[in-house]
């Protein structure tokens, strides 16, 4: 190449933009892909073993629901499988498991971290039975199935994208095969294309699709193993005696360190310029699982948990309600109104020591755990629905507007008042009702779906939340609550310079002057110009007819605190991330554990890592019997046979860790905030994250007893 900088030499645009070295600092192929693709995840030990059985345990117990029994004959007496090593077994077992296959693989639901790695993890594992065995990805999930759309995923296809984040080889897609008709599809393509076995790699409800699908291809001798995938971390599996089988699902660790170190820099950011609260929804709608993780990593000020506050007791309504001889049901679960209190209380106790800044965690699904919006939302369909089965025309044609919908919501309440077995809408609920931002009203008056049901999908959770706060944060204001804290350095600095004595008006500023304390608040009832030079002639610091002293001012100026606050919303970028050691190695030995699954003969089993919260040494693969982890679930207004999501438990020891130094988080204390730095990704080295930080916790806290240590 003729350098352009060189001296003396010289080069046209044309020829400089067509060099090697122009074309090299541009290419798509950085050098951390390179790395990445290169990057070889360390396997279990038993996988390094050339072969591989089952071991059928008693060990662990289910209660199997009867509709599962009912519905899922063929695999529902399935058990728990150890994958077992094994270096020379009997040669029947041997030519079963090097036998050639057919296998196919599809991705279903939204992308989690470390997918491609279980096509990787499964394609080494079958060219290593038999060089002749095919993979065929079946193309934009389900569909891909239904319409017979795939490739043959090849050494050079999987070779692209190892230890890459994303479902980019084969892309996904949302659709249920949840009809006969699907059925018949899925069996179909599958007879075309000859395969021995279908691997689902998806959530709680592709799991459900495999097991049925399972069933379905039963009698056609075509396998069906599913893979735990979703980055909400709701996929958890647990015996009826507590023992931990599947402690999280793939990508979860990946998302939340990805949130992480988004929501650190935020960290950085607000404890530079002090003027902002970055407000951070967090993906998971069913369970907080990431919000916690996000909590344990990074020490926002304030991380809410939807599971805590479902669980909340309003002792105080309880005992009122004893002594009026009747049960307050409304007493069990947080209302908006509290959380927004709770909220308001530690963004008030760190302006009081000059903090009026600060990072909040917001789980997406929080809504769903308010009692209140609950009952809203049952008594609105029913509203809705009933006026829609007793009137020519519908409640969103009658009632175009919020103010119309308001109104016949108030009438309702009137109804109640003169009719107590009127009990669909009544005063209290239109007073709390009312309470709500209108957008939020408005939200949850909107037309339900096709079956009927509220689209909490489209709630702002953050802004309905934050609307209470600010309004709430005002009414403080205006009381004299919410002050920012002046230090007595600041303070004694400006009226010095004003030349002013700080110990003459220090009395008749301040609540508790004293000239030692760090932080100082103006007296409450000081919420004006106006009402500040009252107090100062109250305490006769100046005479009626006197202005107030500038220096005095500033300083009731700078009392007065502005709440502005920035919305971010962390999810898409979560779930699309490279993935990190953990996800890369969890995905990797899952994808080798399908093979030893199919190899086996296994069908209707879920591919499962037992002991992720323990070292790697220590990783068992095993098969899961999905059928055992169904239940029945409320799905588009029906009963349904689904697998059992799992929420945060807030008996955990990571919970408990969490609850106790959540107050040391919140820094509301002078001196320096308690944030944590993760740092960005890795997939390797010693700064790199072994696995998520509350699987360390419960792992670390498995031996405690409930109270220990309260």
């Amino acid at each position: 190449m003729t350098k352009k900088n060189d001296p003396g030499i010289s080069c046209s645009m044309e020829e400089f933009l067509g060099t090697d070295e122009v074309e090299s600092v541009t290419s798509n192929t950085s050098w951390a892909l390179k790395e990445r693709l290169s990057f070889k995840p360390p396997l279990c030990d038993v996988f390094r073993q050339p072969f591989h059985l089952l071991e059928d345990t008693g060990e662990f117990k289910f209660h199997v629901h009867p509709e599962a029994r009912k519905h899922l004959p063929d695999i529902i007496e399935n058990v728990v499988q150890k994958i077992a090593g094994n270096e020379n077994p009997e040669e029947t077992a041997k030519q079963q498991y090097t036998k050639q296959r057919n296998i196919g693989i599809v991705f279903s639901g939204g992308p989690a971290p470390g997918g491609h790695n279980v096509i990787a993890g499964l394609y080494d594992a079958m060219i290593r039975a038999n060089p002749d065995n095919r993979l065929f990805g079946f193309l934009m999930g389900p569909d891909g199935i239904l319409e017979n759309n795939y490739i043959e995923i090849t050494a050079d296809t999987v070779d692209s994208y190892r230890n890459l984040g994303g479902f980019g080889m084969i892309k996904t897609g949302r659709t249920k095969i949840d009809s006969p008709s699907k059925m018949k599809k899925a069996k179909t393509t599958c007879l075309t294309l000859e395969l021995d076995a279908l691997v689902i790699v998806g959530g709680d409800d592709s799991n459900t699709n495999a097991a049925f699908l399972a069933q379905e291809l039963y009698q056609d001798g075509v396998q069906v193993i599913g893979v735990p995938k979703t980055i909400d971390g709701d996929i958890q599996v647990r015996d009826v005696n507590g023992n931990s089988l599947c402690a999280v699902s793939f990508g979860f660790h990946t998302a939340a360190r990805a949130f992480a170190h988004n929501v650190n820099n935020l960290c950085s950011d607000c404890s530079s310029d002090v003027k902002y609260w970055h407000i951070c929804k967090v993906m998971g709608r069913v369970a907080s699982h990431l919000a916690l993780e996000v909590g344990l990593q990074v020490h926002p000020n304030i991380t809410l948990i939807g599971e805590e506050l479902a669980d909340f007791i309003d002792q105080e309504r309880i005992e009122k309600a004893k002594k009026e001889g009747t049960t307050d049901y409304t007493a069990y679960g947080m209302t908006l109104r509290q959380v927004s209190r709770l909220i308001c209380d530690g963004i008030v106790r760190r302006a009081a020591v000059g903090k009026n800044y600060g990072v909040i965690v917001i789980p997406e699904g929080l809504l769903e755990f308010i009692n209140e919006i609950q009952v809203f939302i049952i008594k609105l369909n029913t509203i809705i629905a009933d006026y829609n089965n007793t009137h020519d025309t519908d409640f969103h044609s009658q009632f175009p507007t919020l103010e119309d919908k308001l109104e016949y919501l108030r009438q309702m309440a009137r109804m109640s008042r003169e009719n107590r077995m009127f009990t669909v809408w009544n005063t209290r609920d239109d007073d709390l009702f009312n309470v709500l931002p209108d957008f939020f009203q408005e939200g949850l008056l909107t037309e339900r779906d096709s079956h009927g049901n509220f689209q909490f999908s489209q709630m702002e959770t953050d802004r309905v939340v934050m609307g209470l706060v600010e309004d709430y944060l005002k009414m403080l204001a205006d009381r004299g609550v919410y002050k920012n804290g002046i230090t007595v350095e600041s303070y004694r600095q400006t009226m010095e310079e004003g030349g002013l004595d700080p110990d003459l008006y220090g009395p008749a500023l301040f609540r508790d002057y004293k000239p030692d304390n760090g932080f100082l608040l103006v007296k409450e009832s000081i919420v004006s110009v106006k009402t500040l030079k009252q107090n100062l002639v109250k305490e006769e610091v100046i005479d009626p007819d006197e202005d107030i002293p500038k220096p005095v001012e500033t300083i009731y100026k700078q009392s007065v605190p502005k709440f502005k606050t920035q919305y971010h919303f962390y999810g898409y970028d979560g779930r699309g991330n490279d993935p990190t050691w953990f996800d890369c190695t969890y995905t990797y030995n899952l994808g080798n554990n399908v093979f030893s699954l199919i190899a086996n003969g296994a069908t209707g089993q879920m591919a499962a890592i037992r002991n992720l919260e323990k070292e790697f040494k220590d990783w068992e693969p095993i098969g899961l019997p999905i059928g055992s982890l169904m239940h029945l679930e409320e799905r588009m207004g029906k009963l349904t046979l689904v697998m059992e999501r799992a929420l945060v438990d807030i008996q955990s020891p990571a919970f408990s860790v969490f609850a106790a130094k959540r107050d040391r988080w919140l820094a509301a204390t002078p001196g320096e905030d308690c944030y944590r730095r993760p740092g960005p990704i890795r997939y390797a080295g010693e700064s790199e994250d072994a696995r998520p930080i509350t699987l360390i916790l419960n792992d670390l806290g498995s031996d405690v007893r409930p109270g220990d240590g309260s």
